[in-house]
């Protein structure tokens, strides 16, 4: 649809994006997978959270209404942001084609009392020494600009070793002519608004229904250095079975979470 739509008073679709990180690490002790824990809780606490959602607000051009945030004892954080609409004459039509967002740059939409929300999930494993960590933020969007306009700016906020993607448009609008339409803009995969070095980076999977308007993309890291999985360790202090058998446990939870299965 490159021609710009005339609706029928207000854009009433809403558009949805569910974006998840993992972020696996190995912590052989009981100190160092608290120490790890600690690490994370720190580093995506509530406060910078709060900047992250801030920064996401300014890509999709909304302005705050409400902050709600908290962290948690004893690990994990919440922000929720209820944002409203920047009304505008006239949309960029670089706002809602098929492309990776700005990284980040304030690029200006037209929504209405919409929401960014982000919850941490720090996880241990006691036995097998593998730690995960789970960040989940949901953005959702009526008006214009898509939310997926946001995703390069979120995957480079982060260490992802996997990612997955939901989008999905609900509702519809009308034009002028009085026919409803229930998606506004083309679409054939979220990959279509990854930048190049994210498409390089990741191996990726699509499941997507169009007839539904529901997209599903998830990714995997390809490169896999060990030490960029061991915390409060290194691979030189390891001997060789030692660090194979490592990571090949990790490497078997993160092709677990990839695929959503357990491999026995």
């Amino acid at each position: 649809m490159s021609d710009q739509l005339r609706l029928h008073g207000f854009n009433n679709l809403t558009s949805s994006l569910s974006f998840n990180i993992y972020d696996i690490c190995y912590a052989q002790t009981e100190e160092q997978r608290t120490a790890y824990i600690d690490y994370i809780d720190e580093l995506y606490n509530a406060e910078r959270l709060t900047q992250i959602l801030k920064d996401v607000t300014n890509i999709i051009g909304a302005h705050v209404l409400n902050i709600a945030r908290q962290d948690y004892e004893p690990h994990g954080a919440s922000v929720t942001i209820l944002i409203a609409e920047h009304e505008l004459e006239e949309t960029d039509p670089a706002q809602t084609e098929p492309g990776p967002g700005p990284l980040p740059e304030t690029v200006v939409g037209h929504l209405d009392k919409s929401h960014v929300t982000v919850h941490t999930y720090p996880e241990s494993h006691p036995d097998n020494g593998i730690s995960t960590f789970r960040l989940d933020i949901d953005v959702s969007t009526c008006g214009m600009i898509s939310p997926l306009k946001a995703l390069n700016y979120l995957i480079h906020s982060f260490d992802s070793d996997i990612v997955t993607m939901d989008y999905r448009v609900r509702g519809f609008t009308r034009d002028v002519d009085g026919k409803k339409l229930f998606i506004d803009h083309d679409i054939t995969s979220i990959q279509d608004y990854l930048a190049e070095d994210t498409k390089c980076a990741y191996q990726m999977v699509d499941v997507n229904v169009y007839q539904e308007n529901m997209f599903h993309t998830k990714m995997l890291l390809k490169d896999f250095e060990l030490d960029n999985y061991l915390f409060g360790t290194s691979r030189r202090e390891l001997t060789f079975e030692e660090a194979t058998n490592i990571e090949s446990r990790l490497r078997r939870e993160m092709l677990e979470i990839f695929y959503s299965r357990n491999f026995d």
